[in-house]
């Protein structure tokens, strides 16, 4: 039960009056007066103890025995009263205003979790404890660069930045609370004209160790002490819930980038879909997904890129060396940057736009010597990186790793069946370019190589990408030239086993010299400048049909255990399309080639022609055909015998070859009718080639018959376009030649 001291104060003074009109003395009446006085003091204070000694004294006045003393008691209860209650007054008040602090700071303290993320949970602050603002201000300050940018406050605030030498400042700096009893007594004090200040209390803001924000309140008064301690618990408790919001955001984002890759179909469907996600999801303005790709990276996804000189640098990639993606390939570390113009690597492009906050991050790639994948995003305007973020993007790497790798084992299954399919559609020597490539884009760290397919038991270069090919072919290398090359032994290549070469370990244009002549391999085979190469053997039944050399020209540290695993993958499914290749052409040549005299037939005449009369018109140049008929053959075979015939046949083949021009192919119709075929050749160079045939074939004679020819030429475009109307032409000018008795008619 509460006491009401000011009733007691009133029936006191009502008992001393009703004493006084039952006739009591004042020395009875006194006591309850000094009492009612006394009470009075304490509660209210002396001047209205002095004021209530008023009243007192005038009832005292009428009642015998009143004097001075009386009176002096009266005065010295109020004193005494007022002295023990003011040390009253000043508890209670203080209690009071205690207790209406912590019941705003446990309010706000309740408010917390209701905050939606971090951005809602410091902007949401100042506005939750504005009323222990007490006439001063609330506000939250976060860094930038050189001072601290104001993030929200209550009341509005003049200053929307300041620098880091002040209160606020150096709280963020030490990461220590700091209280200022009066701030005219501290030089770093930097004041707001229109806010009154005397107190200031500077409480810095914690997300996953680190000072992200500082909560600062000032008062035209003092704070409690207490006050001090709760609002500092109150800090703890807001970095608590600032590290739950940075768990729920990393989760939120990884779950959502999880369900981007897992909704891609292909490895640049899921490069752009998580590219795209994470830029919207970070609040940044773009990004891009780069890939090292021997002397470039190049771009597999990018999002947000709008300027023009950006988009060529994407077209084009970055070359070796050139931006920070390389920095990252080149040491597997993170880089953070909100000053890109300063940075000495960076793209010039880039950083004559003025793009100032960027983060490049390694994608990991399992058992690569480098991580393949670098992550660049960033924004126009300066930003610091906080560590959360830091953190978030650490675990949205590996996440994207394990996606990625994922959609590339997937192309690599695709890329393999696309192989099989195109086997039966496609010649062996398009094959041999296609499996190739594919190997350059499917083994990490490939970006050049070539093909070496076992041919009448040498070994002679059938595709290359990023060497002479034509000089190349002239280079044939034993079994024992390869394993030399090969460097493992007999058994390693009959299994398959891939073997990796670098240039810091030995010279590689050394082991090349050691199996090829150096001025060609030098030049056409740019063996001095490799710097790392990847060796598959592709066996077949104990024997090796060819090798496949993947090289890179830039890093002596390109291929690792990822890149052997990928090229293991390929050994068998390139085996099978090598031996089916290589049957399919042994059955080929057998139904396109004359038994006789080792020429293609005119089945092989009909699809050559066809092949090249769409080149022709695909490339938009000439094309010209040659019809033979032989002169003097009959009277051989009939005077001779048939043995001689043929014999005649296969001395006529045998001449057209000798005489046959780099491009050129002749071919047997059947009977002693010959064709040929000149790609590249107008009429004036048919003509040339033609009268060259037949000299050669006048020179042939058995037992003194020689042979003649009649030659009909046609040409495209002037002469037709078709295989049929170009085929009449020259047919009909064959016979022309023969009626007239010319040699060449065109």
């Amino acid at each position: 039960m509460s006491i009401s001291y000011p009733a007691i104060a009133l029936a006191s003074f009502l008992v001393g009056v009703l004493m006084g009109l039952l006739g009591y003395a004042s020395a009875h009446i006194l006591p309850w007066f000094m009492v009612s006085v006394a009470l009075v003091a304490s509660l209210y204070g002396l001047p209205w103890g002095l004021l209530a000694i008023l009243p007192a004294t005038l009832i005292l006045l009428y009642f015998p025995g009143f004097n001075l003393v009386a009176l002096a008691l009266l005065l010295l209860s109020a004193l005494l009263a007022h002295g023990v209650g003011e040390s009253l007054r000043r508890a209670h008040r203080r209690a009071k205003a205690l207790a209406r602090s912590l019941r705003l700071i446990a309010m706000a303290l309740e408010a917390l979790p209701q905050a939606e993320g971090r951005e809602a949970l410091l902007q949401s602050l100042p506005e939750r404890l504005a009323a222990l603002g007490e006439g001063g201000h609330v506000g939250v300050w976060v860094p930038a660069p050189g001072g601290l940018n104001l993030l929200a406050a209550h009341p509005p605030m003049s200053l929307s930045w300041i620098p880091d030498s002040g209160v606020v400042g150096r709280a963020y700096r030490e990461g220590q609370p700091l209280h200022i009893p009066d701030v005219r007594k501290e030089p770093s004090y930097i004041p707001d004209p229109a806010i009154p200040t005397l107190s200031e209390l500077a409480l810095p803001l914690w997300e996953r160790g680190e000072v992200v924000a500082v909560l600062n309140l000032e008062r035209p008064g003092p704070f409690l002490p207490e006050e001090v301690e709760g609002l500092i618990r109150f800090a703890q408790a807001a970095s608590l819930h600032l590290d739950r919001l940075a768990d729920l955001q990393e989760r939120a984002l990884l779950a959502g980038l999880s369900e981007k890759l897992q909704s891609a179909k292909t490895l640049g469907e899921g490069a752009q879909k998580a590219l795209a996600f994470l830029v919207t999801a970070l609040g940044l303005q773009a990004g891009a997904l780069w890939e090292a790709r021997g002397g470039r990276m190049g771009a597999l996804a990018h999002f947000g890129v709008e300027e023009e000189s950006l988009k060529r640098v994407l077209e084009e990639g970055l070359p070796y060396g050139v931006g920070l993606a390389w920095r990252v390939y080149e040491t597997g570390s993170p880089l953070f940057t909100a000053r890109y113009a300063e940075e000495s690597q960076g793209v010039p492009a880039l950083q004559a736009l003025d793009w100032r906050t960027l983060a490049a991050l390694p994608v990991p790639s399992p058992g690569a010597p480098r991580s393949r994948r670098v992550l660049v995003l960033g924004q126009r305007e300066a930003r610091p990186w906080r560590r959360a973020e830091v953190d978030l993007l650490l675990s949205a790497c590996r996440t994207l790793a394990l996606g990625l790798e994922r959609l590339q084992e997937k192309a690599r299954h695709q890329a393999v069946n696309r192989l099989f399919l195109e086997l039966l559609e496609r010649p062996p020597e398009g094959l041999y370019q296609e499996v190739l490539e594919e190997a350059i884009r499917q083994v990490p760290g490939a970006e050049a190589g070539s093909l070496l397919v076992l041919e009448e038991g040498t070994y002679r270069y059938r595709a290359t990408a990023g060497y002479d090919l034509e000089r190349l072919r002239e280079v044939a290398f034993s079994a024992e030239g390869q394993l030399l090359w090969y460097g493992l032994d007999q058994e390693g290549a009959r299994r398959g086993e891939p073997r990796i070469l670098s240039a810091e370990a030995r010279p590689i244009a050394e082991i090349s010299h050691q199996t090829a002549p150096p001025e060609v391999m030098d030049a056409a085979g740019r063996a001095r400048e490799i710097q790392a190469n990847l060796c598959l053997p592709i066996p077949y039944k104990g024997e090796v049909l060819a090798y496949l050399n993947l090289d890179n020209l830039h890093d002596p540290r390109a291929f690792g255990e990822d890149s052997l695993e990928a090229a293991r993958f390929f050994a068998a499914p390139l085996a099978t399309l090598l031996h089916e290749a290589r049957t399919r052409r042994l059955l080929e040549e057998a139904a396109f080639t004359d038994p006789l005299t080792g020429l293609p037939n005119r089945r092989a005449f009909d699809r050559a022609f066809l092949e090249e009369l769409r080149r022709a018109e695909r490339y938009g140049y000439p094309l010209s055909l040659a019809v033979l008929d032989l002169k003097g053959f009959k009277a051989i075979n009939d005077r001779l015998g048939h043995a001689q015939g043929d014999l005649a046949l296969i001395r006529v083949a045998q001449a057209l070859s000798k005489e046959r021009r780099n491009g050129d192919r002749v071919f047997r119709w059947g009977g002693d009718e010959f064709a040929a075929l000149f790609p590249h050749t107008g009429r004036e160079g048919a003509i040339r080639a033609a009268f060259r045939y037949a000299r050669a074939i006048e020179k042939i004679c058995l037992e003194g018959l020689c042979l003649g020819v009649n030659i009909g030429l046609a040409s495209y475009p002037e002469d037709g376009q078709s295989p049929d109307e170009l085929l009449s032409v020259a047919d009909t000018r064959m016979y022309g030649a023969k009626a007239q008795g010319v040699t060449v008619l065109a």
